[in-house]
């Protein structure tokens, strides 16, 4: 059972928060998203990151997990790009 705590979730939004912003500083080109998507963006990221980590065995190594983190920055900055591309192409009438 999976217990989700108020500690949980502030770690999930400041890591999510964190992983965003770096994935909008790596991602290319201008971003006119909000802070809420990045964090949601950075979020996603992490979570997915930490899977893809643990499919290559890279996620717990000493010290800092540098391998994930830059998976889970590399998502986020995709994430971001997609995100952020998706509002351009709208019809002109």
């Amino acid at each position: 059972m999976v217990t989700i705590t108020l500690t949980g979730i502030i770690y999930a939004i400041v890591v999510g928060l964190v992983i965003g912003a770096l994935g909008r500083l790596f991602a290319r080109g201008r971003q006119n998203i909000s802070i809420l998507a990045t964090i949601l963006i950075g979020m996603v990221a992490a979570f997915l990151g930490a899977i893809v980590a643990g499919w290559l065995h890279v996620r717990h190594t000493e010290g800092i997990d540098w391998i994930q983190l830059v998976i889970q920055v590399a998502l986020a900055a995709l994430f971001v790009s997609l995100y952020a591309g998706r509002g351009g192409r709208r019809a002109r009438i």
